[in-house]
Parts: structure tokens; C-alpha cells; sequence
């Protein structure tokens, strides 16, 4: 484009020899400096045009924030999963409160299955929380929480709540890393570079207002490392596009030939108040019984 557009115009404007000719009784110096000026001018403007066009490819060879979000979805999970999950949550005086939990998963077809049992401390054992994730509808999820008695179910328009006073929402805990296809816009934004680790940033909008007002975020944004499709990063803002809070995962290797994070830590910005996850004796090949994954279950506390 520049090309086609500038090049005509300062030959014009310049007359290079080599283009129109001179006049032999024109001083030869002139002639010399006017072909000199002519070729920098082009030299310039090949440069600019060869630095558009790279960066233009450069642009186009990125994965689209839609394929982005698929692969990430598509990681290896395992068709079962046991393990131990400890809370930390920080408030912003330093007082820290830490509960200790059991968790299972398991995949039945593409519909995946979550319980989690809390052990302790004492006034809060025996809470449970239980999710149906499924593909193609709205998911199923209950809490039990033993002071009550009775398993509550927890709606879509629920799922932006803060989950038991952690800095995870019932969505973030239900989804474990992965992002819902339905609820957002997705777009590359570049290539970025966490810890020496090669990433791409993708942001997600919801897809309308009442999406957004359910999840509590007006807009996403993910770091994802294409290696492995694992997210090392996540930040939201809220549904007035404050910002919200910042997610880090760490301490990614793999257990059972699974790439697993065995570290996230959430920052609220709003509040001042952090939680951290730390998984402990992850296993992908323990058998998990189908009767844990009933409310029936949930209301008898930890299984034994």
C-alpha cells in the first residue's frame, strides 16, 4: 500500500535522474544530491513497508482466542482424580484462616463430576460441595453445609458468588482452569513471556449483560502456554471493568503423565484479600466410586 501510494508521489516530487533524466548543464553536484535524497526516501519507505508487512504476518500466524479457549478445554484430565486441597485465605490485615479438604472428579462421557469434602477445622467440617458439569446445558451444584441440614442448589445466576469465603467464585471452582465457550467473546492479543515461558494472551468479553452480571466479570484475560494449553495466569475485572483480582498458577508438572497445577493464588484488588490453593497427593488412576457423586452423599460427610 505504501508502495502503491507514496513511491509515485516522491518521484514526483524528487525527479531522480534515473527515473527522468537531466539536463547535462545542470550542475553535477545537484544532480548527486537529488538521487542521493531519492534513494534514502526509498530506502526509507522499503523499510516501513517490509516492517508492515512483517508485522502483519506476524499478527496473522496467531492462533485464534477461540481456538485458544478450545485447547485449553481439550487438556488432559484424566477420567478420575483424588486429592488433597489446603485453603489460605489472607485478609488484608494478615489474618489468615486455613481449611483442609478432600476432593474428587470424575468424567462420565464428556458430563464431568466434582465433590469436595472439608476435614477440617471443626466448625466447618463436614460442608460439601457438588457439581455436574455438563457440555451442552446448564450445570447442576449443591452445597451442603451440616448446620442446616440439607443440600442447597446453587443457580447460574449464583455462580459469580464468592465460594465460601474464598476469593473463587462457584464458576472458578466448577471450571478448574478450563473456560466456558458459551459465556464469552474471544480474541488474541499478543505473545507474551511469563517466568522464561513463552504465552499467549487472550481476553474474553461476555457474550451480553446478563452473562456478565452472572459471572461478576465484564471482561477476562488469560495467559496461556501453548506447550501444554495450561493457563499460568488469569486477570478479571468486574462488571463496570474495575479491576478485580489476579490469579497465578504455579508448581505445573505432570502426576500420572497429566500436566497438573499444584499452586493458585487469587489477589482481590478490590478488598485487599488473597487465597491460596495448595494440592497435595494428586492421583489420576485411584479408583473413585460413583456413589460419592450424589446429594445423598454430600449429607453424610466425609467418606471413610
Amino acid at each position: 500500500l505504501v508502495s502503491l501510494t507514496l513511491l509515485p508521489a516522491l518521484v514526483k516530487l524528487v525527479q531522480p535522474k534515473f527515473v527522468v533524466g537531466e539536463n547535462m548543464k545542470k550542475d553535477q553536484s545537484h544532480s548527486i544530491q537529488a538521487a542521493f535524497k531519492a534513494v534514502s526516501i526509498l530506502v526509507v519507505v522499503g523499510a516501513l513497508s517490509f516492517g508492515l508487512l512483517t508485522n502483519t504476518v506476524e499478527a496473522n500466524a496467531l492462533p485464534s482466542g477461540l481456538d485458544i479457549a478450545k485447547n485449553i478445554n481439550q487438556v488432559e484430565e484424566g477420567i478420575q482424580q483424588t486429592r488433597k486441597l489446603h485453603m489460605k485465605m489472607i485478609d488484608r490485615r494478615g489474618k489468615v484462616r486455613e481449611r483442609y479438604t478432600l476432593g474428587f472428579r470424575k468424567y462420565y462421557g464428556e458430563e464431568k463430576r466434582t465433590v469436595l469434602f472439608y476435614l477440617k477445622p471443626k466448625n466447618i467440617k463436614d460442608t460439601a460441595f457438588l457439581t455436574y458439569d455438563y457440555p451442552e446445558q446448564e450445570d447442576d451444584q449443591w452445597l451442603y453445609l451440616p448446620a442446616l441440614r440439607k443440600a442447597r442448589r446453587i443457580s447460574a445466576s449464583d455462580r459469580g458468588d464468592y465460594f465460601l469465603g474464598t476469593d473463587y467464585t462457584y464458576e472458578d471452582i466448577k471450571k478448574e482452569g478450563k473456560v466456558e465457550i458459551r459465556d464469552y467473546h474471544f480474541t488474541t492479543l499478543s505473545e507474551e513471556t511469563i517466568n522464561k515461558t513463552r504465552v499467549y494472551l487472550v481476553e474474553g468479553v461476555p457474550k451480553d449483560k446478563k452473562t456478565a452480571k452472572e459471572l461478576g466479570y465484564g471482561k477476562a484475560q488469560w495467559w496461556v502456554n501453548p506447550s501444554n494449553w495450561v493457563v499460568l495466569k488469569a486477570k478479571y475485572w468486574d462488571t463496570k471493568l474495575n479491576e478485580l483480582k489476579t490469579l497465578n498458577m504455579g508448581d505445573v508438572r505432570k502426576v500420572d503423565g497429566i500436566w497438573t497445577r499444584h499452586t493458585m493464588k487469587a489477589v482481590n484488588h478490590k478488598i485487599g484479600h488473597q487465597t491460596e490453593f495448595t494440592f497435595t497427593e494428586v492421583n489420576y488412576e485411584a479408583q473413585v466410586k460413583d456413589k460419592l457423586f450424589t446429594r445423598q452423599a454430600i449429607t453424610r460427610g466425609v467418606p471413610r
